[in-house]
């Protein structure tokens, strides 16, 4: 790909048009969070550059991911590349794991320009800012978080690199909100079985795929970074943090290190969630800030989340359907595609061809047993082969015309659940819902419905269509 970090990506967007800067001066609060609601609005969503900030002294960018054109680009893809190309591009580029990174010594990474490990003031380094108005404080919301766990620290693939909601607390210190679901609650519980402080690297400003896998629910043993490296077919850059205990990126804008105290809790939050809602306010592990590394003149990368579709929408989209389809199509291969874009796979479509009656459910029930799916999904819908998960018209055609809801529809009452969901009671149980909306086949009872067929060469004039549409767009600009 054309990009090492996001400085390098920031350029990539600016050449094709996905990028706008804004030079006025602008106040942290409302303006930033208002720049990151109102992006995802505009035609084609850019990201947005604001050069300065009333009271802080670097620049701040959002909205890196927020459409499909920034996220096409983020995979080498052209721009206008549909979301259904863009899910199996990704899945062909997915199987080259694991491509290993490489090593930059600390002299030699950007991240190491600058060291503080004195007089932390985080204040003085972000431009830190509340994202929802009601948040209990400054939120790092589109943080890279690296940890190791401490029964194995020697092992690279259990080292996990995710992304965990910061809440800045003071100086040199914030909270973290590690759920137990989360790979790094499994390392802070082995921390806190010997009341250790568990070491942890807050990376920000990083290469965007980077930021894609850290949120990307894959395996507990299955490294980030190579998944990253095998996304952009070269070595993501490595280098070790200043206490030698872990990797980190070394391009990214600012690494905040230190470690979590053991067997300690603050409240955190609310804050404003991808839901769509504000979470409430719990008990959570504080994490004190040792060391400070950092590019010169630091990019501040943050996220706006809210009411879909914001930007993480679009970062979560395809990262959570791709690996919910690997998992599920290793047992069940008739599955052809998954789309869980809907709130971080709250919503789950999957599109199947069935070998029996009653597989639909099957496949279901599987996927509700994925690690994602298992806390995660509420809702799912099963489509035929024929239908397009990723088209919600052909879907809601399947729900409406291949639907029986005294035979089609179940419930599973009690089950795990997301705590972030509101809807969910207790915080962290859901009812999940099945709607099995496939063509029933034996041994089920067979309806007399005959599809009507595509007329020949509609693809071909699919393509030439769209073509046309291309060049309509391109004159317009060139006016």
């Amino acid at each position: 790909m054309s990009y090492r970090d996001l400085r390098e990506f920031l350029k990539v967007l600016e050449n094709e048009n996905q990028l706008v800067r804004i030079k006025d001066e602008v106040m942290p609060e409302p303006d930033l969070s208002a720049i990151g609601r109102a992006a995802p609005n505009v035609e084609s969503a850019p990201a947005v550059f604001v050069e300065h900030v009333k009271g802080y002294k670097n620049p701040v960018v959002l909205n890196v991911h927020g459409s499909w054109q920034n996220h096409a680009l983020m995979l080498g893809l052209p721009k206008d590349t549909p979301v259904r190309a863009q899910f199996f591009e990704l899945e062909k580029i997915w199987n080259r794991y694991p491509i290993k990174p490489t090593w930059v010594e600390k002299k030699d990474a950007p991240v190491k320009e600058v060291v503080i490990d004195k007089g932390i003031n985080l204040f003085d380094i972000l431009p830190l800012f509340r994202i929802n108005e009601f948040d209990a404080g400054f939120y790092l919301s589109k943080a890279l978080i690296v940890s190791r766990d401490p029964n194995h620290p020697d092992s690279y693939d259990e080292q996990n690199a995710g992304t965990y909601r910061i809440q800045v607390k003071g100086k040199d210190k914030v909270g973290i909100q590690p759920l137990p679901f989360h790979d790094i609650a499994v390392h802070l519980r082995h921390a806190e079985e010997k009341n250790e402080p568990l070491p942890i690297a807050i990376c920000l400003g990083n290469d965007p795929v980077l930021s894609f896998m850290a949120s990307t629910p894959i395996e507990y043993a299955q490294s980030e970074y190579d998944f990253a490296g095998a996304l952009k077919g070269e070595p993501i850059e490595l280098t070790k943090s200043e206490s030698g205990l872990l990797d980190i990126p070394a391009r990214s804008e600012v690494v905040l290190e230190g470690y979590i105290m053991p067997r300690e809790r603050e409240i955190e939050g609310p804050f404003g969630e991808f839901p769509g809602s504000y979470s409430g306010a719990r008990s959570q592990p504080i994490v004190k800030i040792t060391k400070v590394t950092h590019r010169k003149n630091p990019i501040f990368e943050n996220l706006y989340l809210g009411m879909p579709w914001t930007e993480i929408d679009y970062l979560m989209a395809l990262n959570t359907s791709l690996p919910l389809y690997k998992q599920v199509k290793r047992d069940f291969p008739e599955v052809q595609a998954v789309n869980a874009m809907y709130t971080h796979g709250i919503g789950t479509i999957i599109s199947t061809k069935s070998r029996f009656g009653g597989y639909g459910k099957a496949v279901a029930m599987r996927l509700l047993s994925t690690p994602h799916g298992m806390p995660y999904t509420k809702v799912v819908i099963v489509v035929d082969e024929f239908v397009d998960p990723f088209n919600l018209e052909q879907v809601m055609w399947a729900i409406t015309t291949r639907v029986r809801p005294d035979k089609d529809v179940f419930k599973i009452l009690f089950a795990p659940g997301m705590p972030l969901d509101p809807s969910s009671e207790p915080a962290g149980m859901h009812t999940k819902l099945v709607i099995d909306a496939t063509t029933p086949v034996a041994p089920d009872i067979a309806r007399d419905t005959e599809l009507l067929g595509t007329p020949e060469k509609s693809d071909e004039y699919t393509e030439i269509i769209r073509n046309l549409v291309q060049q309509l767009r391109k004159g317009e600009k060139n006016d």
